[in-house]
């Protein structure tokens, strides 16, 4: 199935029906190494997993910095900054697969680490810099990372 071009840079917002859960403790860590293109979760410093990334475009960079997972979202919908309109498809056929940690917001944008549709997966694969600055794993890989991390959790994006 081919996908559009233009579906590959699409800004996102993400629908969220339920208040974020209070933060809590954690020694584990969310580190994405942009030159890599890889995300690892980490627990006192050791690698617990190593997953690859499809990261944002040189035109809609992922930002850089330190945050914290601020929600984690099942089945998240998916609605374009840029023209307001939502997509009906939820879950792992969506644009944004069926898990979301949102980590950061600017403006009408959230930053992310979510699934990616199997017509995509090719982008992570190959590690290719096409999002508009979200994370996109495999379904699998986020589907484990979603498991063990809780709200509050730091994600640490550097080059």
């Amino acid at each position: 199935m081919a996908v559009p071009s233009r579906w590959l840079w699409l800004a996102a917002a993400v629908l969220v029906s339920a208040p974020a859960a209070a933060p809590q403790a954690s020694s584990r860590e969310i580190v994405l190494q942009l030159g890599k293109r890889t995300i690892s979760l980490r627990d006192q410093g050791k690698v617990i997993s190593s997953w690859p990334v499809a990261i944002g475009s040189p035109a809609t960079p992922t930002p850089l910095g330190r945050f914290v997972v601020l929600n984690k979202v099942i089945n998240p919908r998916y609605q374009s900054t840029k023209s307001g309109k939502i997509n009906a498809t939820v879950g792992p056929n969506s644009p944004l697969g069926d898990r979301w940690l949102g980590f950061q917001h600017s403006g009408p944008n959230q930053y992310g680490i979510h699934g990616t549709p199997p017509a995509w997966s090719w982008t992570v694969t190959s590690r290719s810099a096409v999002t508009n600055g979200c994370l996109r794993m495999l379904p699998e890989h986020v589907r484990k990372l979603f498991d063990l991390v809780e709200v509050g959790t730091p994600v640490i994006v550097q080059r």
